[in-house]
């Protein structure tokens, strides 16, 4: 499979953190189904929109702006892949 089909899923996108980022707190949800009808929506209530909240020594010292993209850059092979909303909360 290529970097370009990857599938966005909670289970793809925490593997990827944690090998990327080593987090101590991570939780990951798809809240997709809940964004049917919406724009960047697949129809298949799943893979489009995740809310991720995950902290550790990587975002310690940080703006939120730099923490955010620790986040987005692990991700990209999913934003290319059609992950389409990302919401981050970042724990201490």
């Amino acid at each position: 499979m290529s970097e370009a089909t990857v599938v966005p899923t909670a289970a793809a996108i925490e593997a990827q953190l944690r090998e990327m980022l080593a987090p101590s707190q991570l939780e990951v949800l798809d809240e997709s189904a809940a964004h049917a009808g919406h724009s960047g929506a697949n129809g298949l209530g799943y893979g489009t929109h995740f809310r991720v909240r995950i902290g550790g020594p990587a975002f310690v010292g940080r703006s939120r702006i730099a923490q955010h993209r620790l986040v987005y850059d692990a991700l990209q092979k999913f934003t290319d892949a059609g992950l389409h909303a990302l919401a981050i909360e970042i724990k201490k």
